[in-house]
Formats: C-alpha cells, sequence, structure tokens
C-alpha cells in the first residue's frame, strides 16, 4: 500500500519508486506572481492548472468543505487516475521557500504528495499520510529556489475511488527540516551481548548503531538506571555507549529513570538504596546522581547533548513523594536534576518527557503545573505511539499548542510502529492483533516506514521552527534469548521485536532510510 519513498526526494529517484508521474509536463507560462493565487480554491480552480497524462484531468475539483473556508481542492475518480494540480510562480528572491498545506486522505495510493519542482534545486516532496475521522493535517516541504521560479504541485497516483483534498496554500520564505532524527539504542550492548547480528540493506553483517547511522540517523537516546539487576543501563554501559555514539558523529541524549527498572506512567519506583529516604534527601540524590553520570560522560570527551529529567512522568516520579498529588514537591525533584544537568554543561539540552502524545489537555495540565512552579527546561519531549496516543491530527494539535503556549521546541522522544504481526521468540508482543494496527498503516515494512515518515512529517510542520525531530524506541531490540525484558528475570522474553527496525532476519527495514529526512 505505502512505498518507502522518502517525502523529500529527488526527481531522479522518483521513477524507481514508481512516483514520477509527470516527468513529461507541457510547457508551464510562469505567473507574474511570488505568492500562489487562490491558495483557498474559493474562487474555484481559478490560477490553477491541471495535468494528466492519461487525460484524467477531471480528477482534479474544488467543491465545498475546506479547511478554513467554504472550498476545497479534490482529487477522485471512480476509476484509477493520475492527476497534478499546480501553479508556477516567477519573480521570486532566490533563496529558500516553505509550501505549506492543509490535506485530508483516504489512504491507499500509489503516490500523493506535495511537490516543489522546477525550482532550479532537486525536487522536494512530502507525502499525505492517511487521516482519520476527516481530521485535517497540515504538512510542510522546503526548496531551495535558484532562477526566480518555482512550481507548487498537488499530485496523486490513485486506485478508483481513493481520495486526497487539499487547502490553505502558502508559500514563504524560510526552510523546514528536523534536528533530532534519533533512535534509542538502550538494550543494544545486551542484544549483541546474547549474540544478535545485524545486517544492512545489502545483506552484509555490521554494526547495528553504524547501519543506522549510514541510514540517517544522528541522536542516541540512551537510558540510565541506578542499580539496575542485570548491570546492563547503568553508568557503565551509558558511557561506553555514548563513546560509540559520538565516534560515529552522533548526538547523545541520556533518558534518566531514576529507578533500578523501568519507569513510566504506570511505575515510578524509587531505587532500592534510596527507598527511605525523605523528600529533601530525595532531592540530592537526584541531583548526585544526575551531576555523576553527565559529568562522567563530560569527563570522557562525550558530554551530553539532551537529557530527560524523568521518563514519561505523566504522573510524576520517585513515588510517592515526587507524585503529581504533590506537584510542589515533584517541581523540586525535577528542578534538582536540571540544576545538575546544567552545573556540568550549560549547552546541554534539559528535557521534560510525558506519554501524553494525542492528549492536548494532559500535556496543558502537566506543563503548566511545572511552569507555574518555576521548574527549568528547554525541550517539551513526548511519547507517540499511534495505537496508543491518538490520531496524527490530534498529536499535530498537541505539538503546536505546546511549542507556541510554552514557547519551547518539542520533540516526540519516542515512537514506533509494527513491520508484522508474527511472533520471534514466544512472548505475546505489545502489538499483535490487526485490530490493534492504526487504520491506513498495515503490519509490513512498508506501513512501518510510512507511520514512521508520517510522524515525522507531522514535527516537521510545527510553526516557527520548533519541531526538533523524532526518536524511534529501540530500534534494534530484536529478538535474542536472554535479551528479555525483565532485568531480574534472564527467561524473559522481548515484546517488541516486531517494532524493531530490522527483520527476523536480522536485515535493516525500510523504515530506517526515513533517518535521513531532511
Amino acid at each position: 500500500m505505502y512505498g518507502t519513498s522518502h517525502g523529500k526526494i529527488r526527481a531522479a529517484a522518483a521513477a524507481a519508486l514508481g512516483g514520477l508521474l509527470f516527468a513529461a509536463l507541457p510547457a508551464q507560462t510562469a505567473h507574474a506572481a511570488t505568492t500562489p493565487a487562490n491558495p483557498g480554491f474559493e474562487s474555484g480552480a481559478t490560477g490553477w492548472s491541471t495535468y494528466s497524462a492519461g487525460g484524467q484531468n477531471t480528477a482534479s475539483f474544488t467543491e465545498a468543505g475546506g479547511h478554513s473556508g467554504s472550498a476545497r481542492l479534490s482529487h477522485w475518480s471512480s476509476s484509477a487516475y493520475k492527476v497534478e494540480t499546480y501553479q508556477h510562480l516567477s519573480g521570486l528572491t532566490d533563496g529558500t521557500y516553505t509550501l505549506s498545506a492543509w490535506v485530508r486522505s483516504s489512504g491507499g495510493q500509489n503516490a500523493a504528495y506535495l511537490a516543489l519542482r522546477n525550482c532550479g534545486s532537486a525536487e522536494q516532496r512530502t507525502d499525505l499520510p492517511p487521516t482519520a475521522n476527516g481530521a485535517w493535517i497540515r504538512l510542510v516541504t522546503s526548496v531551495k529556489v535558484t532562477g526566480g521560479a518555482c512550481t507548487l504541485s498537488l499530485n496523486s497516483d490513485a486506485h478508483a475511488g481513493e481520495w486526497a483534498n487539499f487547502d490553505d496554500i502558502t508559500f514563504t520564505p524560510g526552510a523546514t527540516g528536523l534536528a533530532v532524527k534519533g533512535g534509542d539504542l538502550s538494550t543494544l550492548p545486551k542484544n549483541e551481548a546474547y549474540g544478535a547480528t545485524y545486517r544492512n540493506a545489502s545483506g552484509a553483517t555490521g554494526d547495528a548503531m553504524s547501519i543506522l547511522k549510514n541510514s540517517g540517523m544522528n541522536y542516541v537516546r540512551l537510558k540510565v538506571w541506578v542499580n539496575p539487576a542485570d548491570g546492563y543501563n547503568d553508568k557503565a554501559h551509558v558511557l561506553a555507549m555514548a563513546k560509540r555514539a559520538k565516534a560515529l558523529g552522533m548526538k547523545v541524549l541520556v533518558d534518566f529513570h531514576y529507578s533500578d527498572a523501568w519507569a513510566d506512567p504506570g511505575k515510578q519506583i524509587k531505587p532500592a538504596a534510596w527507598a527511605g529516604h525523605s523528600y529533601t534527601q530525595l532531592r540530592t540524590d537526584v541531583y548526585n546522581h544526575t551531576y555523576d553520570v553527565l559529568n562522567a560522560l563530560k569527563a570522557q570527551g562525550t558530554t551530553a547533548d539532551m537529557v530527560q529529567i524523568g521518563n514519561e512522568t505523566n504522573a510524576g516520579m520517585l513515588w510517592p513523594e515526587g507524585s503529581t498529588d504533590n506537584w510542589s514537591q515533584l517541581a523540586g525533584l525535577l528542578t534538582s536534576g536540571a540544576n545538575a544537568a546544567k552545573a556540568v554543561s550549560s549547552g546541554t539540552k534539559v528535557a521534560l518527557h510525558l506519554a501524553k502524545g494525542g492528549d492536548n489537555a494532559g500535556t496543558r495540565w502537566w506543563f503548566d503545573n511545572a511552569v507555574s512552579r518555576g521548574v527549568p527546561f528547554d525541550v517539551i519531549a513526548l511519547s507517540y505511539y499511534g495505537y496508543w496516543h491518538g490520531s496524527l491530527a490530534e498529536l499535530q494539535t498537541n505539538l503546536d499548542d505546546a511549542a507556541a503556549r510554552y514557547g519551547k521546541p518539542v520533540l516526540v522522544a519516542e515512537t514506533a510502529y509494527a513491520h508484522t504481526l508474527a511472533d520471534d521468540d514466544g512472548l505475546e508482543n505489545n502489538v499483535a492483533t490487526a485490530d490493534q494496527l492504526v487504520t491506513g498503516y498495515p503490519a509490513t515494512p512498508a506501513g512501518q516506514a510510512a507511520n514512521l515518515r508520517d510522524v515525522m512529517n507531522v514535527v516537521e510542520a510545527v510553526p516557527n521552527g520548533r519541531g526538533m525531530g523524532a526518536v524511534y524506541w529501540e530500534p534494534s531490540w530484536t529478538a535474542v534469548t536472554g535479551s528479555g525484558w525483565d532485568p531480574a528475570d534472564p527467561s524473559s522474553g522481548n515484546a517488541w521485536e516486531n517494532q524493531a527496525v530490522f527483520d527476523y532476519n536480522g536485515k535493516v527495514l525500510p523504515a530506517a532510510s526515513w533517518f535521513s529526512h531532511r
């Protein structure tokens, strides 16, 4: 259903991916305008042209029901069709420009995308996601204009009955892009120790981190536990992994759980060594632990680029003292961690992390409380799994609002999707049945790739350049006996292997190519 081509792609590559629909466009007459005419389609198709190699121009039309106004552009036909609606601008000052559009889509097309072409540089495009319940999504794509002209292009290559809607087109100076294209590789050392092997797209065996780096990954997220039962995810392993990442030219995000094992919305268990400590002592514990790990990283020449003070702290951390039932104490603990991070390196970004990707009300409630109590932070980090945390439209609403409300960049600190529903180790996976899947994204390599692509595209579209990027959770956690989820139980299995970006033969999957997303 979905290809694995980049949303921003050279036109030459599109042919190999079945997406070069309109290479033989007729000569175009440039509008003597630097902004698109009739951007909301309120005047029908005035100012826009239609092209279809198969003579299917009627598949592009305007109708009632716009995003902000009364009309929209639609692509639809009762038979299979390929159609482009475009507008060519001239008189532009050379530089970088961004096309923005509000879109909806049935999904399932061979291709449906925004494109910027004939701009004097490589064609750029962004694919439309399948949209739930008729919700509109804003997409962007950027291009470097050389020669003063550029074509704004809206495209569909669809089966009978599939549709796309477009509205509220803008074309403005400025660039978009993602600074963070990361992966949480916390379990990689344990997997390697128990014999996991990894292969690149050509089938050659190699180092998983290097394979992902070569796919475009530029950030490695590493969780740290205080005294884990199996010895993994401790300070020593974080130091070793940070050396590997930095040696490859990648940045490092350290994720403090302040626990001996998993900390998440359902459990925030104090480390055993801190179990009897008072709130006042816990503040000191948080400061000292945070400082110790980060200072050791700095001392070996691998200063953390970003840190999370807590992991998925929806209901607080270090329960019960740091529960959201006692916000003043939670704020004190968070502040202790943030202050320790800045004491080691003022350039390290401090992130606060919630598992509330599509929950705007919950995100507002939490961060309003943090801000009102003076908790310092640089980044708003959110987990977003489409099968748990709402639609892409709800994610977009939350990211856009949080960025604007608090004036901070936003990061999807965790995301993932299944490439199969098959099991590889006998433990039922977190996503195991078809009814758990997100509509429009099958549990296939292509569906996994499309899901990551669309999450990244939503982050990229956050206004004012405040969408930092996305981190894929545990892309290398394949099923290996001994490398299970429970640090206290060597026989525990892995409920995540079908969401890794390596298949059951250890070969990297197409989703990894999205780490090259511009």
